[in-house]
Order: structure tokens, then sequence, then C-alpha cells
């Protein structure tokens, strides 16, 4: 589950692509809690298939529900980027943020060699549906899971989806998790 901060009105509209700079996804159930989905005036919960679809979206672990997942992500981010101390979780948002939108609320996607990306990475294919990069395979993302289709004809530099830090950070040995339907 994401949170990008309240996106809805009263009447459950979605009024706004994000509030904040934190994004974060989290899990489903933690301590206990129940929530009424849609609450107003509180976070707009949002639905991932998997952390895989989080991050490409742009979504760092929660430091609170994910404790351990958000130090490991934190331990590859910096380590991917050679900075030597800690980043707070602000540091990290304000770098996520400015790497996932263009223009204020477009999708900022770059282009990489598909040869180099690691396995969680997703990316667009030629007809701009979504592929999840797993080893040496890409399977298709559908809102219920990834299918082993026909793969498209790919170049060899392909555009990512998943932000760039995002991206060294797996590279460096962040493991996402992915639906079972990956079968990975």
């Amino acid at each position: 589950m994401g949170n990008r901060g309240c996106l809805h009105d009263a009447a459950g509209g979605i009024r706004h692509p994000f509030t904040l700079r934190r994004w974060i996804h989290c899990v489903l159930q933690f301590k206990g809690r129940r929530r009424a989905v849609m609450t107003p005036g509180r976070y707009t919960e949002l639905f991932f298939l998997d952390e895989a679809t989080a991050l490409a979206a742009g979504h760092r672990p929660c430091a609170e529900c994910q404790r351990e997942r958000y130090r490991l992500f934190r331990e590859h981010w910096v380590a991917a980027r050679g900075i030597a101390s800690m980043p707070s979780a602000e540091t990290l948002d304000v770098v996520l943020h400015d790497e996932r939108l263009e223009a204020g609320t477009a999708k900022r996607t770059y282009l990489a060699e598909l040869a180099g990306l690691p396995s969680g990475a997703m990316i667009a294919g030629p007809d701009d549906r979504a592929w999840l990069v797993l080893g040496p395979r890409v399977l298709e993302w559908t809102p219920a899971g990834y299918r082993s289709t026909t793969r498209p004809s790919l170049p060899a530099r392909v555009r990512v989806l998943t932000p760039r830090s995002i991206v060294a950070a797996i590279g460096h040995g962040y493991t996402v998790g992915v639906h079972p339907s990956a079968g990975a």
C-alpha cells in the first residue's frame, strides 16, 4: 500500500496526484491497525501489485511499518550513490521527488541499457506497457500480476520507469519483492 498524502475530497473523488514529497509504500497489516479506506481528510490509500510496482512509481519503503526494509533500502541507496553519511528520510524524499516527476506532475523516465538493468527495475516497452526486468527475462505487468508473454522487440536502450537512484540501490543489492505471478 502506498501513501502520497490526502489526494481525495470528502466525496472520495481524486483531486490531486500527490500532496507531499514523502511517497512511501507500506505493509497492509501493521500492529492491528484498522482504518476506513479514503477517510475524509486522511491520506489516500494507494494499492500496488508488489514492491517492484511501488518502487517504479517512486515510492520508498516506510520507515515505520517496514523499518528493516527501509534500513536496507537506505544502506543500498547510500552505497550506490557513494555518500559517506546516512541521509534523513527527508533527504531521500527530496531526491526521489526530483527523479520521479517532470514539470510538476508528468512521470519522469530516462533511457538506459537494458542489459545493465537489475532485476526488479521496470521499463516501458515500445507499446508503452510496463515490463518487469527479472534476470534475463522481462515480464509484462498487469493489474492482476505478471504475464510471461512473447517478449516484445526491445531496443538495447529502453525507457526506464523506476527512478535512477532506486535502480542504483537495486543494482547495489537491494532485493525487490515481486508478486508470485513473476515466478521468481
